[in-house]
């Protein structure tokens, strides 16, 4: 039987996480550790023991747990975790402070970060995904950021070791991001505000907000360069393809591809991890069919599958 350390944060067992999603589905964590601190991880990282997994996880925002839930300790950083601290042009946050609270408090301080207004999700998550919008993404403004590894050792890695593309990165196996500074052009404050005010208009506009959903289903199938911007000369959006391969408002169960925006996935009431995982699973299978591009998965899936 695996012996745990004695934290100062909160370690619970057989915890559910569908509450801790957007899309409000999947199964229990072996283990949910919430740390008081970076102290605190890292104390419980170096006396864990090696062969247990972990699995870092945010605010849940792009990420479908399957309905048998994760074989895993799983890290979930809260209150501790939320700071933002501006120096200059220099932007740190930590890792659970959300995209829209940064965006915000530097607009406020005369620095532009505005692309990460409209982007779910706490900071953490938009490194390692290379988040981004309208034209910019983290891979443009990211300077550093703060792990503490596996074995409990803190680091601060510059932004080049995370060789950032897009919607990935070369995060260290089971590291857990703790911080990360960025690196804004001034801006003022009352046109920054203006211009975040524009993109969530736009956004509310074209894309389900109001509904449960996980942000963009599928990855663009075409037209990024290796840093993760748009060349809009050869760009191809994956609502396009799915709309073309008549998928748009699909159903399986309780999942919905969105009528107003075909590449959102959304649970429409009562879904399983299941349904979502095989809708999408069904709408890759017809757009290959229809143009033969195999659309990407840009939410992340976890866990098990529940056994009958």
């Amino acid at each position: 039987m695996t012996t745990f350390p004695t934290p100062r944060g909160t370690l619970t067992p057989d915890r559910p996480l569908a509450d801790l999603t957007w899309l409000r589905v999947g199964g229990p964590a072996d283990w949910l550790f919430q740390p008081a601190d970076e102290a605190d991880l890292a104390q419980f990282l170096a006396g864990l023991d090696p062969a247990v997994p972990v699995f870092p996880m945010g605010v849940g925002s792009n990420l479908i747990v399957r309905d048998g839930g994760i074989r895993a300790v799983v890290i979930r950083l809260g209150r501790g975790f939320n700071g933002i601290a501006i120096e200059g042009s220099r932007v740190t946050a930590g890792a659970a402070a959300l995209d829209a609270h940064v965006a915000r408090r530097a607009a406020e301080a005369g620095l532009d970060l505005t692309f990460l207004r409209t982007i779910p999700g706490s900071i953490g998550g938009a490194v390692r995904m290379n988040a981004g919008c309208y034209g910019a993404y983290v891979a443009d403004r990211l300077e550093e950021i703060r792990i503490v590894t596996r074995e409990g050792r803190v680091e601060v890695l510059p932004a080049a070791a995370l060789e950032l593309r897009y919607r990935q990165s070369a995060l260290p196996e089971g590291a857990v991001i703790v911080a990360a500074s960025f690196r804004a052009d001034p801006g003022d404050p009352a046109a920054l505000e203006a211009r975040m005010a524009e993109q969530i208009a736009k956004r509310d506009a074209s894309q389900p907000t109001k509904e449960r959903s996980a942000g963009s289903t599928f990855r663009n199938p075409a037209g990024y360069s290796s840093t993760g911007r748009a060349d809009d000369s050869h760009e191809l959006k994956a609502w396009k393809v799915i709309d073309d391969a008549g998928m748009r408002g699909a159903r399986r169960g309780g999942a919905q591809m969105s009528q107003m925006h075909s590449n959102f996935l959304i649970n429409a009431g009562g879904a399983t991890a299941a349904d979502l995982e095989n809708l999408g699973e069904d709408v890759r299978k017809k757009v290959f069919q229809s143009s033969g591009i195999r659309l990407e998965w840009e939410i992340m899936r976890v866990g098990e599958y529940l056994q009958d």
